[in-house]
């Protein structure tokens, strides 16, 4: 459970990223070309390894259980492979 304190720190910076992560792809998708895609799609990468490293942060600070910690951390690997493979597809119609 997060402290009080944390509500303007670092869960804010969680929700940010949370939310810029899908914000960029929609960007990106409605871009002319894929360069241009592509760019934005590397930002919400950015915003995914970002919001990782906040998972790290609130785990060491025993502000979530390691199950819970586990269960977000599957989920963002499985978003890395997903978006990575978003990027390699755009890379190779370029």
């Amino acid at each position: 459970m997060f402290p009080k304190e944390e509500l303007f720190g670092l869960t804010n910076q969680m929700r940010r990223a949370s939310i810029s992560i899908p914000s960029n792809i929609a960007e990106g998708c409605g871009r002319q070309t894929s360069k241009e895609t592509i760019h934005f799609l590397h930002i919400s990468r950015g915003s995914l390894y970002e919001l990782e490293t906040q998972f790290y942060l609130a785990f060491d600070q025993k502000y979530i259980e390691e199950n819970n910690f586990n269960i977000a951390f599957g989920q963002i690997e499985t978003c890395k492979k997903l978006l990575n493979g978003f990027i390699n597809y755009y890379k190779k119609i370029m």
